[in-house]
């Protein structure tokens, strides 16, 4: 999917997500998990310092290298509806009861 930007080759563990922060560092979170939300403490794993491009995602893959991928802008076209001939309504003439006398 993506392409290797730089080989870190960090080992994962289990409970952490990993993410590149604004820095372009590889950082790791605890993830939550039945607890309370707040902030919690981001260990920084290892310096990398990418520089970030426009219009790209960054990622840690399986292999715990850094990988960038395009990101998907605007999704599948929609079709365009053909537009209707309204029909007109016809107001039908109420029917009047006779009076009995």
């Amino acid at each position: 999917m993506g392409k290797v930007i730089a080989k870190a080759g960090i080992k994962r563990e289990k409970g952490y997500l990993y993410f590149i922060d604004k820095k372009g560092n590889i950082s790791r979170a605890k993830m939550a998990r039945g607890r309370k939300k707040g902030k919690r403490k981001i260990q920084l794993v290892k310096k990398v310092g990418i520089k970030r491009k426009k219009g790209y995602l960054y990622y840690v893959d399986k292999k715990g290298h850094v990988a960038e991928a395009k990101m998907a802008r605007g999704g599948r076209k929609k079709k365009k509806k053909k537009k209707k001939a309204k029909k007109r309504k016809v107001k039908k003439k109420a029917k009047r009861k006779k009076r009995r006398r």
